[in-house]
Parts: C-alpha cells; sequence; structure tokens
C-alpha cells in the first residue's frame, strides 16, 4: 500500500489555465496572463494569482490543485428557450450555441447538478471569465467568521445510528451491497455569512482539493442559496481525449499524534472492509468507463491519501475517450451517482437513502464543475460542503456501510468529515 502526501490531484493534462480564457476587463480581477491557441498557459509565463480574491456573492468560483476560475454575471441560462432534455451535455451545448449566437467569445459553462435525476440542473454560460492559478498561492487567511453559532443535528443523532443499523441488517440480508447514509448539520449565525471569506479558508485548508462555490438557488423560494465546498474527489476531468477519474472510498479520521495518526492510516491500508469498500467503487466506476474510453489503466491496489481531516484510499483511473464527441459532461453523467456516493446496487440503495435520510441531498454528493466548446471539463463530486441561505448553513457528511460496519463509528466518520467545514467557520467540532 503506497502513500502520497496530499489528496491525489486528478490530473490536468493543460496545468495552471487548463482550456479556458480570461475575459471580462474592467472587473479589478487579474486577468492579465497570457495563453497560447491551445488555451494552454504560455511557458514560462506564471498565471495570474487566483481570482478567489474578487469573489462576489452570486459569481461561480471552481479549483483544482492546478488553477481556479471565477465566472461572473449571466449571458445565458437554461430558461433562455433552452430545449428541455435530460441529457447534461445537450443542455450544456444548447447554451454554448446560444452563448455563441448572442456574441459569447469562447464561452464556457459552469454550474452545480443534483445527487437525484430530478434535481433541476444549475448550469449557465457566465458573462465573465477570469482565470488563475490555484488558490493556494494566495496569501494571507482570513479570520474566523465572526459571531455565536447555534446547531441542529438532521436527522438526530439517535435516528441516524438507527438507520445506519437498519443498513447493516439489509446487507447482511442480502438486499444490498453498500449504501452511503449521510446526515446534515444547520448552523444558524448573528449575520449573513460572508462567502468570500468562507471559501478563502477552505482554500487555505483543503490545498489540493476542489474549492467551489456555486448558485443552487430556489426559485420557488425567496433569497439565494449557495452551494460552497473543498471536495477532495474528482469524477471526472476531460483535457482533449485524455481522461481521469479519481474516485475516494474508505476512510479513517486524522488524528493530531503523529504516531497514532500514522497508525490510524495503517489500519485504513489494512483493513479488508475499506478496501472491499474501494473495490467496490472502482469496479462500478472502470465498467462504466469501458464503453466510452480506451487505454483504461486501473491500478490494482489504492493508495493513501490524506486531508487535513481524513485518510482516504484512492485510486487515480486514466483513459481516453474513444469519440472525441464524447465530453466531460458525457462522462460525468454515465458515472454519476458512482459507488462513493450512493451505493451498490444503486435503485435498491437509493431508495434506503430516501427512507432513511429525511432530507432532499439536493446538490450535496451531486457534481460541480466547467465545460467548455470542445467537451473539456473538470467536474468534482460536491463534499465537504454546505448550502448557505442568508445567516443559515447546512453541512453535509456521509460514509458508506458495508457489511461489518459500526454505528458509532460511522457516527464518528461523519463528525470527522464535517471538521473541515467546522474549522472554515471556526468551530473545532460539531456543537
Amino acid at each position: 500500500m503506497g502513500e502520497i502526501g496530499s489528496t491525489d490531484p486528478a490530473l490536468d493534462t493543460a496545468g495552471p489555465g487548463s482550456g479556458l480564457d480570461t475575459a471580462g476587463p474592467g472587473s479589478g480581477l487579474d486577468t492579465s496572463h497570457r495563453r497560447g491557441r491551445s488555451g494552454v498557459a504560455v511557458t514560462g509565463v506564471r498565471p495570474a494569482p487566483s481570482p478567489l480574491p474578487g469573489y462576489r456573492p452570486g459569481d461561480h468560483f471552481f479549483s483544482s490543485p492546478f488553477g481556479s476560475l471565477l465566472g461572473r454575471g449571466t449571458a445565458v441560462a437554461p430558461g433562455h428557450a433552452i430545449g428541455r432534455t435530460d441529457r447534461w451535455s445537450e443542455i450544456a451545448s444548447s447554451l454554448l450555441t446560444a452563448a455563441r449566437a448572442g456574441g459569447v467569445p469562447e464561452p464556457i459553462v459552469v454550474g452545480a447538478l443534483g445527487f437525484d435525476p430530478v434535481t433541476p440542473p444549475r448550469l449557465l454560460v457566465p458573462r465573465q471569465v477570469y482565470r488563475g492559478g490555484p488558490p493556494r498561492w494566495l496569501p494571507g487567511v482570513p479570520p474566523a467568521l465572526p459571531g455565536r453559532w447555534r446547531a441542529a443535528p438532521t436527522p438526530p443523532v439517535e435516528e441516524y445510528l438507527a438507520g445506519v443499523a437498519a443498513a447493516v441488517r439489509a446487507i447482511g440480508a442480502g438486499e444490498l451491497e453498500k449504501v452511503v447514509l449521510s446526515r446534515a448539520l444547520d448552523l444558524t449565525g448573528d449575520g449573513p455569512v460572508p462567502i468570500g471569506a468562507l471559501l478563502r479558508r477552505l482554500a487555505d485548508r483543503e490545498p489540493r482539493g476542489h474549492v467551489f462555490a456555486a448558485d443552487v438557488s430556489d426559485p420557488a423560494e425567496p433569497g439565494t442559496r449557495t452551494l460552497v465546498g473543498a471536495s477532495p474527489e474528482l469524477l471526472v476531468s476531460r483535457h482533449g481525449r485524455a481522461v481521469v477519474s479519481n474516485p475516494l472510498a474508505g476512510s479513517a479520521a486524522r488524528h493530531p499524534d503523529p504516531v497514532t495518526d500514522r497508525a490510524r492510516a495503517a489500519a485504513l491500508a489494512a483493513s479488508e472492509k475499506d478496501r472491499r469498500e474501494h473495490r467496490a467503487v472502482v469496479d462500478d466506476l472502470a465498467a462504466r468507463l469501458g464503453p466510452l474510453c480506451t487505454d483504461l489503466v486501473v491500478p490494482a491496489e489504492p493508495v493513501l491519501v490524506r486531508t487535513p481531516s481524513m485518510w482516504h484510499l484512492s485510486t487515480r483511473v486514466t483513459a481516453t475517450v474513444r469519440d472525441p464527441d464524447t465530453g466531460s459532461l458525457d462522462i460525468a453523467q454515465a458515472l454519476h451517482p458512482t459507488p462513493a456516493v450512493g451505493g451498490v446496487p444503486l435503485a435498491a440503495a437509493t431508495a434506503l437513502i430516501a427512507a432513511v435520510e429525511g432530507y432532499d441531498r439536493r446538490y450535496y454528493t451531486g457534481v460541480v464543475g466547467w465545460t467548455d466548446e470542445r467537451g473539456d471539463g473538470e467536474w468534482a463530486i460536491a463534499l465537504r460542503c454546505a448550502e448557505v441561505r442568508g445567516a443559515a448553513l447546512r453541512l453535509y457528511a456521509g460514509g458508506g456501510i458495508v457489511a461489518g460496519s459500526e454505528p458509532a463509528a460511522e457516527l464518528a466518520e461523519t463528525r470527522a468529515k464535517f471538521r473541515t467545514f467546522l474549522a472554515a467557520v471556526g468551530l473545532d467540532a460539531e456543537p
């Protein structure tokens, strides 16, 4: 079992500035970096700083370990007479075509897609796009968010523990092999959450994660909802014909004592239960990629990766897309939801999720990212995230339940995963 020092970066063969140009002068954001015709940063030219400090409410932000983008305004959205379709790539294609017709140069589509197919896609073409390096290059860290926080878990802890026990019984009865059960933590503060400062703190804590903010407002509700997070897991990147997916499954909480921390990592690496859970995810992903890709490379053994709060088992899968017309959103939809967020078999797992969790996941465990006219793009799974609405935050965390799972251990895992976001808020642990 190998180890790497931080979350394994899903490949981005283009490096910083992978396929997105900047646009829209006069915003106060640095758009000075030069680009070659391919969209790749010119050799020897340092990319501009990340546009994250320029974030304003309503902007779309997405970063990978190699670069970041900020989209501002709306040039085209699905409400602009875009035809109805369930295929994400067709929605994106319609948006891009309409944007080109409206005079938007080199448009891109950004946004978020839900865990459940009935959740409305939140995709749009921004009027302006700013690109730069990864946010880990930014100096300074904003202070913790001010004020006091009131907390309430959903479902109540006792119900979550009972749900995990029910899932273990269903697995033992042969009804399914794995299910991912999550819970939410609702935090309410003294005033509106400063999303820009929250993003900066997430980027500082998770320097090699996928940091994001996407508007996921419900048109039927007043106010704005923003999905904010720092995901360690890349669902898919496509650059040219190169495809990468980096599933994570099997986790253990970090410990501040180095000796204990290494022991936990070693125990995870040797855990038959966690390796079985991880293999189910990787095998499913490889089977779904097979019809779309050639040159599929699936390592036989996972590696250990670490974030500030968790150890994970990770497998970096690479491939070459068969048909150049198969874009990043085609692949993302073929892979989603993976067993890392749903379960095996999927239908039985999603039925159990709906019965046990007691709330609508909306965009949690969905996907967030971008795509361009070439089909290049990056889509991360929406993990270590929260929905922000005014002074309220709804945090999410979950874990894979398999044969041998223990309710108390699963509760501890969700508490450890909450720490990513709680630390960004300024809390040490679940209140």
